[in-house]
C-alpha cells in the first residue's frame, strides 16, 4: 500500500479485504473512485461492522484489525477515512471489554496508530480557541483606557493539551489515547456516513449506562470509567450530531437518548464538568428544536426604537 497511486492503493487495499469478507460487491472494485465506494458501501461498512462485533475480535493475529491498521498507514486520504468510519466501533467493543481481561491487541494497535498519527500532526501543541474576553464591554470594541496584560491579550482555552508520544497502551494512558481517537474522528466527521455517527451514539448510551455481559450471562452490568478525556470528545461529536447541518431524524433521535444517558450518568458519578457540559449541550438541543427559545438578546426591539 505504499505506492503513490491513490487508485492502486485502494485496490490493492479492496483486494486484501476480499479474502476477509464473505464478498466485495462489484460495484466497489470498478468504481471510479474506489475509496470513496469503500466508505459508503452499506454492505461491506455492515460486514465489517459485525466482525468488529464478534466475540473473537480485536485479538493481535486479528485479519481485519491488520487490514485497518495497514490501510490507516496508506498514503491515500481517502483510505484513512475509511478506517476512521470505524473508530466509534473500535473504541466502543475495546473499552467494553477491557474488564474481561482478553487479548485485545488488535484493537490497541489500531488506535496507538491514531495516536501516533495526531501526535505527529499536531507537532508539540496543543489544540486550543480563542474566547471572548469577559473583561471587554463587547466582543466587537475594546474598552478605551483599559489596562492590558497578558490575562486580557491571550484568551486561549486549550482543548486538548499537548500529546506525548506512546507506543503502548496502559491502563493509566487508555482514556487519553482514546480520546485523542476520538478527536482525530470528530476532526472528519462531516465526511463520515450517518451509520458510523450512529454506531457512535449507540457505544456511548452503553459506555454510560452499561451493558449486559454475555460472558456473565446477562448477570453482570459492565460501565467504563468516563474521565474528561473521553467524555469532552464525545460531547464534541454528540453536538455535531445534535446540532450538524447533516439533518436525520434518526441520528437526532439516537444522538438525544445518548446525550441524556450521559447526562444521567455524570448525575450518577457527581462530576460537575460532566454535568455542566451535558445539560448545556442538552438545552442547546432545545434551542435549536424550538425557535421560540431561541432568542437573539442583541436584536433591538421595534417597541424601543419607537421611544
Amino acid at each position: 500500500m505504499s505506492s503513490s497511486n491513490p487508485d492502486s492503493n485502494a485496490h490493492s487495499c479492496i483486494q486484501s479485504l476480499s479474502s476477509i469478507l464473505s464478498s466485495v460487491p462489484s460495484s466497489v472494485s470498478s468504481s471510479s473512485n474506489p475509496s470513496f465506494s469503500l466508505l459508503h458501501d452499506p454492505t461491506i461498512t455492515s460486514e465489517i461492522s459485525s466482525l468488529l462485533r464478534l466475540p473473537d475480535s480485536g485479538s493481535g493475529d486479528n485479519n481485519l484489525c491488520r487490514w485497518l491498521y495497514d490501510t490507516f498507514h496508506s498514503t491515500d486520504p481517502e483510505l484513512k477515512l475509511v478506517v476512521l468510519r470505524f473508530v466509534p466501533i473500535i473504541a466502543g467493543v475495546y473499552l467494553t471489554r477491557i474488564s474481561l481481561r482478553k487479548s485485545l491487541a488488535g484493537f490497541e494497535a489500531i488506535v496507538l496508530a491514531l495516536y501516533a498519527h495526531e501526535t505527529t500532526a499536531r507537532d508539540g501543541q496543543p489544540v486550543t480557541v480563542n474566547v471572548p474576553d469577559l473583561s471587554q464591554p463587547s466582543i466587537y470594541h475594546e474598552a478605551k483606557g483599559s489596562v492590558k496584560n497578558k490575562a486580557t491579550e491571550l484568551n486561549l482555552a486549550v482543548i486538548s493539551p499537548t500529546l506525548e508520544p506512546h507506543g503502548t497502551m496502559r491502563s493509566s494512558r487508555r482514556a487519553r489515547i482514546v480520546g485523542v481517537a476520538l478527536e482525530l474522528y470528530y476532526s472528519k466527521i462531516s465526511q463520515m456516513p450517518v451509520s458510523s455517527k450512529m454506531e457512535f451514539c449507540e457505544f456511548c448510551d452503553i459506555w454510560a449506562a452499561g451493558q449486559k455481559s454475555e460472558e456473565s450471562k446477562g448477570k453482570k452490568e459492565r460501565r467504563i470509567p468516563l474521565p474528561w478525556e473521553l467524555l469532552q470528545p464525545s460531547l464534541r461529536i454528540l453536538g455535531h450530531c445534535l446540532l450538524g447541518s447533516q439533518k436525520s431524524k434518526e441520528l437526532l433521535e439516537a444522538a438525544s437518548m445518548a446525550t441524556k444517558s450521559l447526562y444521567n450518568r455524570c448525575l450518577h458519578d457527581v462530576d460537575a464538568k460532566g454535568i455542566l457540559a451535558t445539560s448545556s449541550l442538552l438545552r442547546l438541543e432545545q434551542m435549536a428544536l424550538d425557535p421560540k427559545l431561541n432568542v437573539d438578546h442583541t436584536e433591538i426591539d421595534g417597541n424601543v426604537l419607537s421611544l
